[in-house]
């Protein structure tokens, strides 16, 4: 059995409370959109949504990537937003049409990432899929707060909405462009 360091046991559980606060806090965002809260909403939001970006920058510094670490990170990151889309349809502040294709991609990639897995291999993190979270997260941020900017007749949130979708689509093509020799074998 391989030993571990006690400071590499550390940071892997800083890394695994930041994708435990996107869990957890994904059910809370839900019941405060319901409620109307949104400075609220979109506080403790923003919040879990910081913990990815500095879970990653972490486990880069720290050396502590792993497939599960990866996986679990990903998939709050989905939970996340999703939870947030839901609760964003549910009072009127998205589009069922854009909210339906964000979180179809998202179940859709991982799936891709569980058999790639199951077949040994991994799905890498690309670049794109970061900038796509990252709008995700402003777009659903923007959606809570829902500034009053018109642009033709849409809000502002609206108009970054269906941007997000497109490249949301975009990066799954890219994801399964990309992971087509890990499914064939």
């Amino acid at each position: 059995m391989a030993s571990v360091s006690f400071p590499a046991l550390r940071s892997s559980r800083a890394l695994a409370a930041g994708t435990g606060v996107r869990i957890v806090a994904s059910p809370v965002v839900l019941a405060l959109l319901l409620r109307h809260g949104w400075a609220a909403a979109v506080t403790v939001f923003l919040i879990a949504a910081a913990t990815d970006f500095i879970d990653g920058r972490l486990a880069r510094h720290w050396q502590v990537a792993t497939k599960l670490g990866g996986f679990l990170d990903t998939t709050a990151d989905k939970l996340l937003v999703s939870t947030a889309l839901i609760g964003l349809l549910a009072v009127g502040r998205v589009s069922p049409w854009v909210a339906f294709v964000i979180i179809a991609r998202e179940f859709t990639i991982l799936g891709l990432r569980a058999a790639v897995a199951a077949g040994g291999s991994q799905v890498e993190t690309s670049m794109f899929g970061k900038w796509k979270a990252s709008l995700q997260f402003l777009a659903v941020a923007l959606a809570i707060l829902r500034p009053h900017v018109l642009l033709a007749g849409a809000y502002l949130d609206q108009w970054l909405m269906v941007a997000v979708a497109v490249v949301t689509v975009w990066s799954g093509v890219e994801y399964l462009r990309g992971s087509l020799h890990a499914l064939r074998s």
